[in-house]
Parts: C-alpha cells; structure tokens; sequence
C-alpha cells in the first residue's frame, strides 16, 4: 500500500508539471535513443553481414592473395599488394597434395560486366562473372535450380557455357526457358546450361546478380594474369583442421615459402570471417555506449536540477507530510521514485524511438528487422540507476527538511 501511494503521488507531481516533466524526459529519451538506435543499427547491419559472409559450405575454408576483411592502414594493404599471385599451377599442386579433402577447387572473379541476350536486351554494367571449376559450386554452397552444372569437358576443354545467378534470370528472361539460349558476355557467346537457385541480398546488394562460367573459358576471356582462390571442402569436421593445416603446408611449399617465414596468403573459413567482423563490432559498440553513457549522465544532471527545484516547491507540502507523521525514509522514498520513474518513462519512449530508428537501416537494405532485448534491458537498468544516483541529493534534502521551518515556508 505504501508503494501504491508513494507511485501515485510521483505521477500526479508528474502530471502537475507537465512542461518541465517533458523537458526532463527529453534528455533521458535522446540518450537512450542514442545507445539503442544505434545498437539496433549495428545489430541489423551484423546480421545481415554475418549471412553475407556465410557463403562458403559446411567445412570449408578458402585461400587467397588478400584478407577477406581488411582493417588496416594503406602500408598494410600495399603489404597484401606485393604478395605473388596464387597461379593455377600452384593450385593444382595443392590439389594432388590433399588427402583429407572431399572438395578442391580453384576459381576467379571480374566485376561490371554487362550480359546481353542474342535479342539485344542487357543487363546493367554491374554483373560479376565467376571463373569455376566443377567442383566449385559446392564448395560456393551453390545449388542448381535448372538444368545442369560444369562438366570436366566443360573445364578441360575450355566450354563456352554459362550458369545465370536468379537475377540475371529475372532480369533478361521473365517469361522463362533461359536453358538453351545463348548470351554474350563482352560480346562473346555462351551457351545456358544451368540456373542458380536463389540466394537473397545482404546489405541492399544482389547476391543473384552474376553469372559463372568455367574456369579454364574464364581465364582465356579475361587473362590469365590474376589471383586464383582455392577453396577446399574437408571429408568431415573431425579432419577440418587437419585438412586446413595439410592445405597450407601444400601451398606453402608450392611458393616455395622459407621455413620460419610467414605465409604469403590468406585462409579464412566463415567462422574465422564472423568473428573478425565481431571483434571489429565490439570496439565500435563500446565507444557508442561511452558517448551515449555521457549523454545520460548529462540528462541525469538535469534531473537532480529538476528535483531540487520541486523540492524547494513543494517545501510546504513535505513540512505537511512530516508533521502528521511521514519519516525521513517515506520523503526519501517519494522522492527517488520520482526521480526513477521520470528515467522510466524517458527510457521507454526512448527505447521505442531507437529500436524504429535502429530499423530504419533494415528497410533501407531490405533486411529482417531485429529488437535488441539486451540492450533494452541495459537501458532500462541504466535509467533506474541515472534516476536513483541522481534523485538521492534531492530526495535526502527533502527527507532533512525541518517540519516546522517547512510549514512557515513561502
């Protein structure tokens, strides 16, 4: 019952001083706006990422030239720049070395090429082209809707055959029987054998909008100067490991790396790629949550201004209280939870407003929207604690008031 009164009166003090309430509310609802709206944000922006980077298969890791995610500074890059390029030889060395390896692949990319039908339509100057070897779309994660896959004819004997990701699909045959057509990359004529299944977009990109193409037809388009990847698929998870470590050994001693130096690639897996974005994520969460910290603590300054000027207000009403018997502990108690439910109610409205305004980046990449219960609660605890840290001056200079000085106040 104490409880019940002692909330009452701090919602009608509330309502009695609408203005000034709102005024305090703002600055608790910009600072938990801050820490949530952008928290939801980067929780978007992660778990779309995060799927974007899951596209290699279950127990597979790829090598490279470069690093997959690269943080560093333009002398690190130039570092990365100056490594010998993976060769096809280098390649299949490695591949005659595996004995743990379900899977070997080799494979290469070109961006903003343009894919026209024999009819004249075409697609923007934005598709990317894959150079594959058969076994390269299970180590992609790839599927086959229609038709079929590459061949070793096809890659032995350089095929001019193309598999159409579900964009370019939908872009140059709407009505269907893309199988058995032929289209022109950079004017040069390949036959359809087969359609991707879809894959969805990650970010607001298309990850349907390429085409791939077997490697060897690849290489004779677009030169054969260039950085293969190597992508590997192990026979089980128990030997990933071993598969991993037996690739680079292979690799290392195919670009006759000296013992003791580093490696001059890269492997990367999807675990390894998710948890260096996450651990580039968590820097950049820990300073927002700083700067919004200080934004409350700044709103909790103006909170204690504020419940120090409704003390002196209602000086009167306190002497009253006091004087039929109200203790020190029940104006302290009034008080602070005055003070806590001010925070509760900035912290709710601004909770609301983040996680929309945090999901404003999901409707722009057309990405599921998330509610980040953790940070929610975070914001909840931190408005109680803003609430009770600075309502406490406040409700102990009330709580101290002299009952007879307070009843001649005016």
């Amino acid at each position: 019952m104490e409880l019940k009164e002692i909330l009452t009166i701090a919602f009608k003090a509330i309502r009695a001083n609408k203005l000034r309430s709102v005024l305090t509310l703002l600055g608790v609802v910009v600072g938990v706006f801050s820490i949530i709206g952008v928290m939801t944000a980067v929780q978007v922006l992660q778990n779309s990422i995060e799927s974007g980077l899951s596209n290699l298969g279950t127990n597979t890791f790829q090598i490279q030239k470069f690093p997959a995610l690269f943080t560093g500074g333009h002398a690190q890059w130039d570092k990365f720049r100056r490594r010998k390029d993976i060769t096809l030889t280098q390649a299949e060395y490695v591949a005659e070395k595996m004995t743990t390896a379900r899977y070997v692949a080799f494979e290469a990319w070109s961006w903003g090429k343009t894919i026209q039908t024999m009819s004249g339509e075409k697609t923007n100057p934005n598709v990317t082209v894959a150079g594959e070897v058969p076994d390269g779309i299970p180590t992609n994660n790839w599927t086959i809707k229609e038709g079929r896959s590459f061949s070793d004819n096809d890659q032995t004997y350089a095929n001019k055959v193309v598999i159409l990701g579900q964009g370019i699909v939908t872009k140059l045959f709407p009505k269907g029987g893309a199988i058995g057509q032929e289209v022109k990359i950079q004017n040069e004529r390949f036959k359809v054998i087969g359609i991707f299944d879809p894959q969805g977009a990650a970010l607001g990109g298309n990850n349907d909008n390429f085409v791939a193409i077997p490697l060897s037809s690849f290489l004779n388009k677009f030169g054969k100067m260039r950085s293969l990847n190597i992508m590997i698929k192990a026979k089980t998870q128990e030997v990933y490991e071993q598969c991993m470590e037996e690739a680079r050994l292979a690799l290392r001693i195919a670009r006759k790396v000296e013992p003791g130096a580093d490696d001059d690639f890269e492997i990367f897996s999807n675990d390894s790629l998710i948890s260096t974005f996450n651990d580039f994520t968590k820097y950049v969460k820990m300073g927002i949550g700083f700067i919004s910290f200080i934004s409350l603590l700044a709103a909790g300054v103006g909170i204690m201004n504020i419940m120090l000027v409704s003390v002196t207000e209602r000086t009167k009403e306190i002497g009253l209280r006091k004087s039929v018997g109200a203790r020190k502990s029940n104006i302290l108690s009034q008080f602070i939870t005055e003070a806590v439910v001010l925070c509760q109610m900035g912290g709710v409205v601004g909770i609301g407003l983040g996680v929309i305004g945090g999901n404003l980046a999901a409707l722009a990449f057309s990405i599921p929207p998330v509610f980040p219960v953790d940070w929610a609660i975070i914001g909840f605890v931190l408005c109680a604690f803003i609430g009770v840290v600075f309502g406490v001056y406040p409700a102990w200079k009330a709580a101290n008031l002299d009952p007879i000085e307070a009843l001649r106040y005016e």
